[in-house]
């Protein structure tokens, strides 16, 4: 995997992680037939208001930002977001490793669950998020034939 650095998250990195977001989300378009999400739409002010106060981290190889995840807590929640990885380095490990990593950030501010989602169609982010420990704790229909999937995982 080479040498891959982790560290936290900055508001500073909302530019790079934005064309991160943007590269690593085009895949889930195409499973889901559609440009118009989330990740796609979102604006780099909205990016920067996120990181004002944000637990996420960010996975650099030298300089380049290949890989992100944001959280923040919310009592005892950690709530997870937007793990992103650019798409020549996925399958890598470089998500397991950002999980573990605001895993720890989430521990450390007094979180006890960590909780995130995906789509019901995310069949890799699901197997991922699975192996990494995190059970599914509800799914929200779309109405669209698609769900949203929450999974949970404590944190010890």
């Amino acid at each position: 995997m080479g040498d891959i650095q982790l560290r936290p998250i900055r508001e500073t990195d909302a530019g790079e992680l934005l064309t991160l977001q943007r590269a690593a989300f085009v895949q889930e378009a195409r499973i889901y037939g559609s440009v118009d999400m989330p990740p796609l739409t979102q604006t780099l002010a909205e990016v920067q208001a996120e990181l004002a106060d944000n637990l996420g981290q960010v996975a650099l190889d030298g300089a380049r930002m290949v890989g992100a995840v944001r959280a923040r807590r919310d009592g005892d929640l950690l709530l997870i977001g937007r793990l992103v990885i650019a798409p020549d380095r996925q399958g890598e490990g470089i998500g397991s490793r950002l999980l573990a990593a605001v895993e720890k950030a989430g521990r450390d501010a007094g979180a006890s669950t960590a909780e995130l989602f995906t789509g019901s169609l995310s069949e890799a982010n699901l197997r991922l998020y699975k192996r990494e420990g995190y059970r599914e704790s509800d799914r929200v229909p779309d109405g669209d034939g698609t769900a949203q999937v929450f999974l949970r995982k404590p944190l010890r």
